[in-house]
């Protein structure tokens, strides 16, 4: 078990160094100078000097990345090219509202993806079964976008229910922090979880075939009281993996549906660093986006030895 969890760290560890070096490549070989771009089209080539000595973006790309890498580890991203603020600052107010966005996200997602994907393939040989199957393969091929934006039109525009856009701190007014919560947390949850159904069926279909659960079926065990005793966990092992998928994509996601409901997250100071060219912001940016997959792809790896014994001695 011990030497699983070193070993998959390890790993860990090396994904975020490979990581850090092609993020960095990446925007050092971006067509165009940064200290230009923030001082305008009128810029002196002294004042432009001037900017790239205050940054560092004068020196050798293997010391700027040594420094770069080494505040990362301080929790230090460096300055806002443009605003001339703590990057490290604006990235930690954004990465709250964003993931308070995923976690609900995440909730609906769940709320509706376990028990419709589980009747889904209790009652696979019925026409309710192959309904629930065909509702989710069609919000699978929805957008978050397109939901956000359908989800706005209905109960925003025609019924007045929820706001349209806007955040309000949880801790200013709670019950108008939950409304405009509302419907973004569904827009990305409803696709997610169209997604996540799917998958349940197969695992939970896949697992009422096997004949340790006609073994149960046969010490007298009702259908629901076999599946819920022994088959889950056995299912919950494919399930689990496609959860940090799904997690991930929700990460992703949210960059576009903060846009479309005016969320002050993580998804729109990317957009704003990118379209103000600030790529000091922009670089730390994606950073914490890619080292949010990897953890989340850690911490799944991780649970497979805590649901399936098998795999702690393997």
């Amino acid at each position: 078990m011990l030497l699983t969890v070193l070993r998959r760290t390890a790993v860990f560890v090396a994904s975020i160094v490979a990581a850090s070096v092609l993020v960095f490549l990446f925007m050092a070989v971006l067509p165009g100078d940064a200290a230009e771009v923030s001082l305008g089209t009128n810029a002196t080539p002294e004042a432009v000097a001037a900017v790239r000595a205050e940054f560092g973006t004068d020196r050798p790309l293997p010391t700027q990345y040594v420094d770069w890498a080494g505040g990362l580890l301080t929790g230090d991203f460096g300055r806002s090219l443009i605003s001339r603020e703590s990057v490290t600052a604006q990235i930690s107010d954004r990465l709250q509202v964003t993931m308070i966005l995923v976690f609900a996200a995440m909730v609906v997602s769940l709320l509706i993806a376990l028990p419709l994907g589980t009747l889904a393939a209790a009652r696979h040989q019925r026409g309710s079964g192959l309904a629930l199957s065909g509702v989710s393969q069609l919000g699978a091929a929805v957008p978050a976008f397109l939901a956000g934006i359908l989800l706005v039109a209905l109960f925003s525009v025609t019924l007045g229910w929820f706001p349209s856009s806007g955040w309000t701190a949880p801790d200013d007014d709670f019950v108008g922090f939950l409304r405009q919560l509302a419907l973004p947390a569904i827009s990305l949850g409803l696709v997610e979880g169209a997604v996540l159904t799917r998958y349940v069926r197969s695992a939970v279909l896949e697992v009422l075939r096997e004949d340790f659960l006609r073994t149960a079926r046969a010490k007298g065990l009702t259908r629901s009281q076999a599946l819920v005793r022994h088959g889950l966990r056995n299912a919950a092992i494919p399930v689990v993996t496609v959860l940090g998928l799904q997690l991930a994509a929700l990460l992703i996601g949210a960059v576009v549906i903060e846009r479309v409901y005016v969320i002050p997250g993580l998804g729109s100071l990317l957009l704003d660093g990118v379209s103000s060219r600030d790529l000091l912001l922009v670089q730390g940016v994606v950073m914490v986006l890619v080292v949010a997959v990897l953890l989340i792809n850690y911490v799944v790896d991780l649970l497979y030895t805590v649901i399936d014994p098998r795999l702690r001695g393997s």
